[in-house]
């Protein structure tokens, strides 16, 4: 099990962003969406909650087979995709995703907060896991790189200017000085319970995350003279006809697999849209997952079968097994 907090700081302030984050998941969403391929929107309904109070409920399936890495390709269903449930209470939410049921033991578990701070609030999520380490990364949306094939100039905020806001253009060691400024706290957390891979995968997964969060953010911001005007109900619209037509982008696919569910939640968090959109995953195998070419084949069946005399009574082997063989368990972590 491996936690990190991400902060990632924007040039504006919390109220608005209400409107901007539901606004990016939902043009990014349909941005990486295509037939066979991107977020399906199965449910998005308000929710109220005893602790948090009214929010909004989201779950979505997101098709990405074409879009995982050829290693991973390799041992997916043809059809394949992550389910995706979030709970939305501004400025608090919460992300589960979990993966199918070839992989029963992977979870990626993401709460956001927002505040109108630099980033100095390292404590924010000490009610929750108290007993787990956690890495702090502060995320600079103008000065940190992302994978190069998801560059776009007009969503560079180092060149981006705001024409409603007069914001944009931001160059190193903003974050002094700017004002609105706000953080958007991310607790990721990513478990994957294999032996003798568990960490090597939870870190690499964490880096795939970051990389969606850092695109994410820096979308959120370049967009901003997309939603800036907008009201509550005007997003809520958008969202609706958006989600529609990425539906019918996509196509509705009957699952080829089931999916297993993300650990339910307690009852005080149970329950919009999601905090972090989905972004296709790295295309370079970690080099723990490479398979070796000259990697000799092994045989699984007998060159020749032969058949035993009907008349002579015989005891069937199956070939490679022995009486002596005994199943073989992985030791522990």
């Amino acid at each position: 099990l491996m936690q990190k907090l991400f902060s990632f700081l924007l040039p504006l302030s919390p109220p608005p962003y209400k409107i901007g984050q539901l606004y990016m998941i939902s043009k990014h969403s349909h941005e990486q969406s295509d037939r066979g391929e991107g977020v399906e929107v199965v449910q998005n309904e308000p929710f109220e909650d005893p602790h948090h109070g009214n929010g909004q409920f989201t779950e979505k399936r997101v098709y990405l087979n074409s879009k995982l890495p050829s290693w991973a390709r390799a041992v997916v269903p043809k059809i394949f995709y992550v389910t995706e449930k979030a709970w939305n209470y501004y400025p608090y939410t919460i992300t589960g995703k979990s993966l199918c049921s070839f992989l029963p033991k992977f979870s990626i578990h993401i709460e956001t907060k927002y505040e109108d701070n630099k980033g100095s609030n390292d404590s924010i999520f000490d009610n929750e896991a108290k007993d787990l380490e956690r890495e702090v990364c502060f995320i600079d949306i103008a000065c940190d790189e992302i994978p190069e094939r998801y560059y776009k100039e007009s969503e560079d905020p180092k060149h981006f200017k705001s024409e409603k806001t007069g914001r944009g253009q931001l160059r190193e060691g903003w974050r002094e000085n700017h004002q609105p400024i706000m953080c958007s706290y991310k607790l990721v957390t990513v478990k994957f319970e294999v032996w003798g891979l568990q960490t090597r995968v939870e870190q690499f997964v964490h880096k795939v995350v970051r990389d969606i969060l850092l695109i994410g953010h820096r979308q959120a911001f370049a967009w901003v003279d997309e939603w800036y005007d907008m009201t509550m109900d005007e997003v809520r619209e958008f969202e609706r006809a958006t989600q529609e037509a990425t539906n019918k982008k996509i196509g509705i696919f009957p699952p080829a697999i089931s999916i297993s569910s993300i650990p339910l939640l307690p009852s005080s968090v149970r329950s919009a849209p999601s905090s972090a959109p989905s972004t296709p995953l790295s295309t370079d195998a970690p080099e723990f997952l490479s398979v070796p070419k000259d990697r000799p084949r092994k045989k699984s069946a007998p060159e020749t079968l032969t058949l035993p005399d009907p008349e002579k009574k015989a005891t069937l082997n199956l070939p490679g097994m022995h009486p002596s063989d005994k199943p073989c368990r992985p030791k522990s972590e």
